[in-house]
């Protein structure tokens, strides 16, 4: 992965973007047309700092606290004040890439304008993010309105110069040594400023980039492993025939049925019994139907996509300096739109996997494999086999449906009622990356189960595309034998997956799947 610089504000930020920055470290930059709008809603700002009318966030107090008229001598304190009080996380560090995308996005909503901090706040923000510097930002701490104000706030607290972070290499250190050994002179927040850079779904919105861009090169794994469940299985291909996904014009179905389809194609094994022979009519669902489930997941994501870059072209803040100049409060910080999609997600990615495990699950059942050995041990009985692989497989699957309980269904009110509505976006976003993590160990079983299945008819040959991808796992994982000490070939194949190679090892005899 490059690291090319990713300019903001010369138009919304892509999920690429996102993912550059937040996961392969590419350095950041304001374009000059965000700095010249940065610099003019400032003006803005500057005049309205010593008006005796109140203007929520420069001269009032927050949330319930809004009545409080804030003297002139009183509100940069009040900025201050605002981002220490609000650091109030709690619980386990969030990972790094989701930190990152966190504080680029709150960047992003900078460089539109319209929140009136000053320049070099914003530029403060890209120097952090290209420098590697990462604040300590806690697991508790968002209700997914008003922004994610917590998480938000450990980010800022640290542009200030304050608070715990980690350096490139993971070093922990004080924000005060890492700005001051980088260059970067810690910022003294003036009116408004505290607010924008806490007011924002930009936490909820980089965990939805990322999880989009694992789960679509997941489900393009799901149908390399249902394909190759289906050949091992001795199942049908031709229910994936395009004409038959034609009379229900679902695109990811379609989609999914073409990648299954090329995986299988050239098959000895699927050619063995291709024969009047063979006397089943129809495959059981979770092979038959597996273009459904995972076309319908994929169909889901694109939706989620597409929630998702309408808010890249958003600027969430309260109040908005509007291009007119105005100063208007306004409801945008409100995470439902966000967090509707995560709960979506963490849905259909619970149902791929359920459909994954119990294809897994027909290989281990001499009354469903045809022919194979119980649990495909070598000695059954003497071996186990892959029959605790399977249950590892349930118990992640059963974890993923728990996960899958929506989290934006819930509300609790906040700020003496005057925050009476939530959107909880944060924690959907955190369960979808669990999520995310099961959808891909449960694969990752499927496939090292499939590979065995398959290796177990011998003589008979795969589908060059099931050979390829059998070949990479090879690489650390050995074949049949007895029995094991199981649980690092689970890893390995987990990490085949994750790398991508899983998939890449397809593609290279199928050419790029959809």
């Amino acid at each position: 992965m490059t690291r090319s610089t990713v300019t903001v504000g010369r138009g919304p930020l892509s999920i690429e973007d996102v993912v550059a920055v937040a996961r392969h470290d590419a350095p950041v930059v304001l374009s000059a047309d965000a700095e010249a709008e940065i610099a003019r809603s400032r003006k803005v700002v500057e005049d309205l700092a010593d008006d005796t009318v109140p203007h929520y966030g420069v001269s009032t107090g927050f949330g319930a606290l809004a009545t409080r008229h804030i003297p002139t001598d009183l509100r940069a304190q009040l900025q201050r004040s605002l981002v220490r009080s609000h650091a109030a996380g709690s619980g386990p560090e969030v990972e790094r890439e989701v930190v990152r995308a966190l504080m680029l996005l709150r960047l992003s909503t900078l460089a539109t304008g319209r929140t009136g901090v000053r320049l070099e706040t914003a530029r403060a923000y890209a120097a952090v993010l290209s420098a590697g510097i990462t604040p300590v930002v806690h697991e508790y701490g968002s209700l997914g309105c008003s922004g994610d104000l917590a998480p938000l706030s450990h980010c800022a607290l640290a542009v200030m110069g304050e608070g715990p972070v980690r350096l490139a290499d993971g070093t922990l250190t004080d924000a005060a040594t890492a700005l001051r050994d980088n260059g970067i002179e810690p910022v003294a927040l003036r009116e408004k400023e505290g607010l924008a850079l806490i007011n924002g779904t930009d936490g909820m919105l980089g965990m939805l980039a990322l999880a989009i861009t694992d789960l679509r090169a997941l489900l393009k794994v799901a149908d390399v492993t249902a394909a190759m469940s289906v050949e091992g299985l001795l199942g049908s291909d031709s229910v994936f025939a395009p004409d038959l996904h034609a009379l229900r014009p679902q695109p990811g179905q379609a989609a999914s049925a073409a990648n299954i389809t090329a995986v299988m194609a050239g098959s000895p094994i699927r050619a063995s019994h291709l024969t009047d022979d063979c006397t089943r009519v129809q495959d059981a669902y979770s092979l038959r139907c597996a273009p459904q489930v995972a076309g319908g997941a994929r169909d889901t994501v694109d939706h989620a996509a597409r929630v998702a870059g309408w808010e890249l072209a958003s600027a969430v803040d309260n109040p908005v300096v509007t291009p007119d100049g105005r100063v208007e409060s306004n409801g945008n910080f409100h995470g439902a739109p966000v967090a509707y999609v995560l709960d979506f997600l963490a849905i259909v990615a619970a149902d791929v996997a359920s459909m994954a495990e119990r294809r897994t699950d027909r290989f281990l059942d001499t009354a469903r494999n045809h022919g194979l050995p119980a649990f495909l041990a070598d000695d059954p009985g003497v071996d186990s086999g892959h029959m605790i692989a399977q249950y590892t497989q349930a118990a992640i699957v059963s974890e993923m449906k728990r996960l899958a309980v929506p989290a934006s269904v819930d509300s609790i009110p906040s700020s003496a009622m005057q925050e009476d509505h939530v959107s909880m976006g944060w924690s959907g976003a955190r369960k979808l990356r669990r999520s995310v993590d099961g959808l891909t160990r449960v694969l990752a079983i499927e496939l090292l189960t499939a590979a065995r299945g398959i290796e177990l008819r011998a003589p008979l040959e795969p589908a060059p595309a099931t050979a390829a991808v059998i070949a990479a796992l090879r690489e650390t994982v050995p074949g049949a034998g007895t029995d094991r000490f199981l649980a690092p070939e689970i890893e390995h194949a987990v990490e085949l997956v994750r790398s991508g190679r899983a998939l890449a090892a397809a593609e290279s005899v199928t050419g790029p799947l959809n």
